[in-house]
């Protein structure tokens, strides 16, 4: 993997020329949207970091709407260079991080259905586009990925590193919290999308963890239910500046494992 260009993924036949089809979208499509992002976005104010609010703004997204793509890519391209690839749904580790270290933010097309409203097991685009985008504006956020997604190439063939990076990710991208003016917000987009762990994430019954790079490594996640714990960041600096010991700490693990 460590051979290849760094953009070898712009001629991936897996993409196979993906679009978003913006026409095809139903009434339904957008009434789904419009429930899901009316009812999440009141709560958010209160619960959601500083950079994610910013963030939503900017990226104009908004409850009669459904996220348009072009746009979005526009909006970023003015902010931060990163861009959304569109892609079938979960993709193989390669692909995944070769975009990411390409500054492009995977992301699924269909919404879910109105009996799907409240938990699906795959992530569908309000997941990819209300939670994750709007921090793709956010510049240490994104450096982070994309240098993140380059360690993981690193390792691609090497199961236990993937699985040590992805406790990385889970614990940030995905279920991550940050202490802004000595009080607990979220930036996770597992947590920004729902109603349900928006709550319970910054209540006093899930332990709170300092941000703890050898910890996380250390600790599994479960994906069908809330976690029991969750990390804090101090800053989005703090996350982007660990990515040296995310590589050391990696290195010793895989090193362990392999004796």
């Amino acid at each position: 993997m460590t051979n290849k260009p760094k953009d070898w993924v712009f001629s991936d036949p897996r993409l196979q020329e993906m679009r978003q089809d913006y026409a095809a979208y139903t009434d339904e499509d957008f009434k789904v949207w419009k429930i899901l992002f009316d009812r999440q976005i009141v709560n958010l104010p209160e619960a959601a970091s500083e950079a994610y609010l910013k963030g939503i703004k900017e990226i104009g997204f908004t409850s009669d709407k459904i996220a348009d793509f072009e746009d979005v890519n526009r909006r970023l391209a003015n902010s931060t260079g990163w861009s959304i690839q569109v892609v079938p749904g979960l993709i193989d580790d390669d692909l995944f991080f070769g975009l990411m270290n390409n500054r492009r933010f995977c992301s699924s097309t269909w919404l879910r259905k109105m009996e799907q409203l409240d938990y699906l097991e795959e992530p569908d685009m309000f997941h990819d586009a209300f939670a994750h985008m709007p921090l793709l504006t956010n510049q240490h956020y994104v450096d982070f990925l994309e240098d993140l997604s380059g360690i993981a190439l690193k390792y691609i063939d090497n199961k236990w590193a993937i699985e040590l990076l992805s406790r990385i990710y889970w614990f940030t991208i995905e279920f991550g919290l940050i202490r802004e003016n000595d009080n607990l917000r979220i930036y996770g987009a597992g947590i920004l999308s729902s109603a349900g762990e928006t709550k319970y994430s910054l209540s006093n019954e899930p332990a709170h963890y300092e941000y703890d790079v050898k910890r996380i490594m250390n600790t599994p996640y479960w994906k069908d239910k809330f976690q029991d714990k969750y990390f804090i960041i101090e800053s989005y600096e703090q996350l982007y500046e660990s990515l040296p010991e995310i590589e050391a700490v990696l290195e010793e693990m895989v090193a362990e494992e392999a004796k």
